[in-house]
């Protein structure tokens, strides 16, 4: 049976600081994407269920938010790539970006998962100066 969605997708997301990386909680991905196409934000999804390591988190992410074929498939191109090109490309309306099942791994461990996540709450605090909003939802596998 399916779980009836949010009835006012909008008012989702006034609920959330603008500039934040959480755990999804108690949100449903659908109503999240809902609520970023009703207030005209990007929607960034990436599963990372089948990543084991740092590299494989990062080839899903690059592949999965179409980042360019010269990423350079480390924290610091992650970090550029979910900033500077954006704002080079002009005025942004806001992001909600959902990384779905990071993996709890021998190769990718609590200090990676940590600098990982690092690197998108260093992209909420980029967008915030610009008065951005830069919502980033985290679940674990």
């Amino acid at each position: 049976m399916d779980t009836p969605s949010c009835p006012e997708p909008q008012q989702l997301l006034r609920g959330v600081r603008s500039n934040i990386v959480q755990s999804i909680r108690a949100f449903r991905i659908a109503d999240l994407q809902q609520a970023a196409q009703a207030t005209g934000q990007h929607f960034l999804y990436a599963n990372l269920a089948h990543a084991q390591t740092k590299q494989d988190a990062l080839d899903l992410i690059a592949v999965q938010f179409h980042f360019p074929a010269h990423f350079g498939k480390n924290f610091d191109a992650l970090y550029d790539c979910l900033t500077d090109p954006l704002h080079k490309a002009g005025p942004q309306p806001g992001f909600v970006v959902v990384l779905d099942q990071l993996p709890i791994a021998h190769k990718f461990d609590k200090e990676v998962r940590e600098q990982f996540l690092d690197c998108f709450r260093d992209a909420a605090d980029y967008w915030a100066e610009r008065k951005i909003a830069f919502r980033c939802f985290y679940s674990f596998l």
